[in-house]
């Protein structure tokens, strides 16, 4: 089983019941093409680089995912014809980092850190 980091920004005008659907639609297709979604991150609304489709801004999702190949083209053959997605982007990596999350605010990873310590 190889593992990926598969990352989908939906426009910026979808709303949270969309954002749902989108993440259990393509959640079920890893599924079906017997692969594992191992972890699913909500990252928000964040600035895009540049204008994608006259877009200033993204929803973002990310998925760990463990499969074989044909889980990626399958979900990337889906994701090139949603008109709800700006842009989707796959990464081979060696092991998984569950537990660093990059995006939250930074108030809330310094209550974790007060906690901890």
């Amino acid at each position: 089983m190889n593992l990926y980091e598969h990352t989908i920004i939906a426009r910026q005008d979808a709303s949270p019941s969309e954002l749902k659907q989108l993440t259990e639609k393509y959640s079920k297709i890893v599924e079906k093409n017997d692969g594992e979604v191992v972890k699913t991150e909500s990252w928000g609304l964040l600035n895009l680089s540049y204008l994608i489709k006259k877009n200033k801004k993204g929803s973002y999702i990310h998925f760990k995912i463990k499969g074989k190949g044909n889980v990626i083209d399958e979900l990337e053959k889906n994701e090139s014809i949603d008109k709800k997605l700006l842009r989707y982007l796959t990464v081979k990596v060696k092991k998984f980092d569950l537990e660093t999350n990059y995006f939250s605010k930074k108030e809330d990873s310094e209550k974790k850190e007060s906690v901890n310590n």
